[in-house]
């Protein structure tokens, strides 16, 4: 073998370590092949969703106000408007989360032409929110960026990933990204840690302050809560109407009744769940 074929071959295999050491190449953003998407931050990856867990705009009653302002926010970002960040704050089963669902499917079943991407985050992945951002920052569609349940512990950092998502950072918030988070806790924070951490020190006084400004970085707050008598009623009738379930409405409003009783609740998520537990009884499948 000649000296010039050594030399070829050590090349050869310098060029072949210096491929398996390189970085990985980046995420595809072109976001195709669904209208949903989970971000799996262990692999950079995000993964498309066929069919989202989700149910009709029509079916949630009782949030009227929230449905409008919502929707009026995202079609304005769909379109290519100015639009806010959202936090959508209040008792659980309300429908915060629900409503998120609904209103990006009718965005996209009324926008064909804007085809609006819905990507989950989830809360232990806010931490990694620079690294989606980079990959979103490149796609060709708007993105609606989810995170259910978000709040913040007393040692947690990763707060701050997230305010530089709403302040913008340095590079700013990529115009095609909108950021939707639903959280039980108006302030993003226990209200007890918030009250144990300021009568301690000033300075951790004002380590909350930070967190808990976190808030007023959304342009939009709108609170859920449980509601009345007959608007959970209402809610069971369109379930049982909307599956076509085979049971008179007096009946139904009397269970339904005992129901949120024994529950001590009455939310959205309570009627899905004495939905589910009538469909069972009567042996007919819930659809859609």
């Amino acid at each position: 073998m000649t000296d010039l074929n050594r030399l070829a071959q050590t090349l050869e295999r310098i060029a072949d370590s210096l491929d398996r050491m390189a970085p990985p190449p980046p995420p595809d953003a072109a976001l195709e092949g669904a209208d949903a998407f989970v971000w799996h931050a262990d692999r950079e990856w995000l993964e498309p969703v066929t069919r989202v867990n989700r149910i009709p705009l029509a079916l949630l009653q009782g949030i009227d106000r929230q449905i409008e302002t919502l929707a009026d926010n995202t079609r304005r970002f769909a379109r290519g408007l100015p639009a806010n960040n959202a936090l959508l704050w209040g008792a659980r089963g309300t429908g915060k989360s629900s409503l998120v669902k609904a209103i990006h499917a009718a965005v996209v079943e009324d926008m064909p032409d804007a085809p609006l991407a819905l990507v989950e985050i989830h809360r232990e992945d806010i931490a990694t929110l620079p690294r989606l951002l980079a990959i979103l920052r490149g796609a060709n569609r708007p993105c609606l960026l989810f995170c259910d349940d978000l709040s913040f512990d007393a040692n947690d950092t990763s707060y701050k990933s997230l305010k530089a998502l709403l302040e913008g950072g340095i590079e700013g918030r990529p115009a095609n990204v909108l950021f939707y988070a639903t959280s039980n806790r108006r302030h993003l924070l226990a209200r007890e840690m918030v009250e144990n951490e300021q009568s301690t020190a000033l300075h951790a006084g004002e380590a909350v302050e930070e967190k808990v400004s976190l808030s007023d970085r959304f342009g939009l707050w709108l609170g859920f809560h449980n509601v009345d008598q007959p608007t959970f009623v209402s809610i069971v009738l369109s379930y049982v109407r909307h599956h076509g379930l085979a049971i008179d409405e007096e009946t139904v409003r009397q269970e339904a009744v005992r129901w949120a009783t024994t529950r001590g609740s009455r939310s959205g998520r309570v009627a899905w769940q004495y939905i589910q537990d009538l469909a069972g009884r009567l042996g007919q499948r819930l659809e859609g």
